[in-house]
Parts: structure tokens; C-alpha cells; sequence
């Protein structure tokens, strides 16, 4: 798929949603980062008003790293939105900024295939990849999401970039799902992988 990264040299990033502790996207604690912006129209998404290209939470990477590092109980970095790889040259920089730091696992999900991104050839897209532990690749399909996993649909491919967590493969594709309910900012933050239907008793 032909795509455009018309914002790939700026460094300050638009933020959809933050959330500190999470244990529903990934392995362990981990730190939540969902990105502003996304050029992909997938049937149902589950986060359609992260979309849109306008004006979120604007951060520097020194803001952001400095938010991610100041969470003591975290084993990790998730990062999803959106789409993560539009906004790759300020995602890199924060993550050099906390890998400096601490030695934190990193999840990515991206609409783009893992193939498409190495055909670009571009060293900052490199760069990212080198730095993440686990990519979950390709575009949510709405008929084929089977409710299971820590992946939204069964096209999408985990690829253990580091062999980190390597063990845990059956657990991206087959786990039970969890959904928390956070209450963030006086608004609540639905945070795992989209459900096929909510749980009973869940009304939003």
C-alpha cells in the first residue's frame, strides 16, 4: 500500500490518550501511548475518534519519555493510536530518551505490514524497528476478529523482533481478553483490544 508520512520529520507528537499502568496490552505493566491520526479506514475500528489528523495532547519527546519514566512499577511500553508510524520520528526519539534511562520493553501495533515498512528503506523507520520488541502488523479486519488475544484480528502477525517474550506467543493469539476501565482526566478510558461486544454489565 502506497502511503505518505507528511509529518515524519517533526518530533513533537499529538497524543490521542495516555495511560500510565495498564495490564490489558501486553505482557506485565506497562505504559500506554495512543497516538493522534490514522490513514488507514478500518470497518469498525475500535478507536474511531483517534482518526482524524487534528490537534490532540501535544508532547515533546522529552515530555513524554519523562512521563514514561517517572512510572516506577511499569515493565513496559505499548504503542498504538492511530497510527504509530506517522508519527515515527518523535516516537524514536522518545524511546532513545527512555531506553537511555531504563530498560523498558516496547509493543508497537501498526496498520502497515512489516514488509512495507523495511521496503521504504528508511533509516528512522529502521531505527524504530530496532528498538521494539514485539510490531503486531497489519490492518484491523472487522469479520475476522475471533475475540482472542492481544491482537485485534487474526490477519494481523506478531513478529518477536527481539525474542523478547518470545514464550508468550500463544497468548497473542489466544488469550482471554481483559478490558479495564480507566478514569482519566474526568473521562473514562476503555483500554485493551476491541471486543466483539462488551462484557455484560458494561455500559458506556
Amino acid at each position: 500500500m502506497e502511503f505518505i508520512l507528511n509529518n515524519i520529520c517533526h518530533k513533537t507528537l499529538n497524543i490521542a490518550a495516555i495511560c500510565p499502568l495498564s495490564n490489558a496490552l501486553g505482557p506485565g505493566k506497562r505504559f500506554v501511548i495512543w497516538v493522534q491520526g490514522c490513514c488507514f479506514s478500518c470497518h469498525n475500528c475500535g478507536s474511531p475518534e483517534w482518526r482524524p489528523t487534528i490537534d490532540a495532547i501535544q508532547l515533546n519527546p522529552n515530555e513524554l519519555a519523562t512521563m514514561i519514566l517517572s512510572s516506577p512499577d511499569i515493565e513496559g511500553i505499548t504503542i498504538s493510536g492511530g497510527e504509530p508510524i506517522l508519527q515515527v520520528v518523535g516516537l524514536v526519539e522518545t524511546l532513545r530518551l527512555v531506553k537511555a534511562k531504563r530498560s523498558l520493553s516496547v509493543i508497537c501495533y501498526t496498520g502497515f505490514t512489516l514488509e512495507a515498512l523495511k521496503e521504504r528503506s528508511d533509516p528512522v523507520i529502521d531505527e524504530f524497528l530496532a528498538t521494539i520488541d514485539i510490531l503486531v502488523d497489519g490492518p484491523y479486519e472487522d469479520s475476522l476478529n475471533d475475540n482472542k488475544g492481544w491482537r485485534g484480528s487474526s490477519n494481523q502477525r506478531v513478529y518477536f523482533l527481539s525474542g523478547l517474550y518470545q514464550g508468550l506467543e500463544d497468548d497473542f493469539h489466544n488469550r482471554r481478553r481483559d478490558i479495564e476501565i480507566h478514569l482519566l482526566n474526568k473521562k473514562y478510558l476503555l483500554v485493551g483490544i476491541k471486543p466483539t461486544a462488551l462484557p455484560a454489565g458494561i455500559e458506556l
